[in-house]
């Protein structure tokens, strides 16, 4: 477990992340919550709100002539 302090960022309190705990990108969007007297921090979940959008994007011909050599194996029955 490592040790860091909080400090105050304009408003806000701010904590370090260590380095052996930083994530590898410094874009990431994070969600922060309380759980009683712990503060967790993880990746944010991307949101599929504009997912319907992407398909629309699809030509209408998309994949009109099938998969071609990416054909499903044929699986067992369950």
């Amino acid at each position: 477990m490592a040790l860091t302090k909080i400090f105050k960022n304009g408003n806000s309190q701010a904590v370090r992340i260590p380095a052996e705990l930083a994530y590898e990108r410094a874009d990431l969007d994070v969600e922060i919550e309380r759980i009683g007297d712990e503060i967790r921090i993880r990746p944010a979940r991307r949101r599929l709100d504009k997912v319907m959008s992407k398909f629309t994007q699809f030509s209408v011909d998309f994949m009109s002539e099938g998969r071609g050599k990416n054909k499903e194996s044929r699986r067992d029955e369950l």
